[in-house]
């Protein structure tokens, strides 16, 4: 499956059943519709799209801008839609963001192309993203210990080693955390 939620934001309604009947049969789940950059600005925030489709032009601006601003924003897969004059210079303005570009008129074959691209970009942004989580609360909990540390060195007078034994056993004989036994240290002294 391509997608469990896909958004088209299209300008024009000319062809566009065409277009969701085929990411249905594809393997897209449910399709939303909306019709201008503003609109799809307001509804990003609040809904997390596997693939965006940007069906350009717009009713308010090209569709370029919102293209790269998606991309920079979330880890949904997006599709800018243009006229083939246009492809290639939609290319080099957004293809260092990761927004694939395809040609109208639509081609079933490089449609496909695209919507496999823009599906493995989010997999590999959503992998990304959930190291970057497990790291970054890593590094919460060694700032914890570290400061644990500090203050069983200097208001028990521990040696640095000491103390961390000392979380490390806390931690194992209560079966907690070492980020909870350092929260809980960090309360008692300061």
């Amino acid at each position: 499956m391509y997608s469990e939620r896909t958004l088209i934001i299209s300008g024009s309604e000319k062809g566009l059943d065409g277009v969701i009947g085929f990411l249905k049969t594809c393997g897209c789940g449910s399709v939303a519709v909306v019709s201008s950059g503003s609109e799809a600005r307001r509804m990003i925030p609040h809904d997390d799209y596997d693939l965006i489709l940007i069906n350009t032009p717009l009713k308010d601006e090209f569709g370029h801008q919102l293209a790269v601003k998606l991309c920079e924003s979330t880890c949904s897969g997006v599709i800018l839609i243009c006229k083939a004059d246009l492809a290639e210079e939609m290319v080099n303005r957004t293809g260092d963001y990761g927004v694939c570009v395809v040609s109208k008129p639509l081609n079933k074959q490089e449609l496909v192309k695209a919507l496999r691209t823009g599906s493995a970009f989010r997999h590999r942004l959503l992998t990304m993203q959930k190291e970057n989580n497990k790291l970054r609360a890593k590094l919460e909990e060694m700032r914890y210990v570290s400061r644990a540390k500090f203050l069983l060195i200097s208001e028990q007078g521990m040696t640095e080693e000491t103390a961390h034994r000392y979380i490390e056993k806390s931690a194992m004989d209560t079966r907690r955390t070492r980020k909870e036994v350092s929260l809980e240290v960090i309360a008692k002294y300061e």
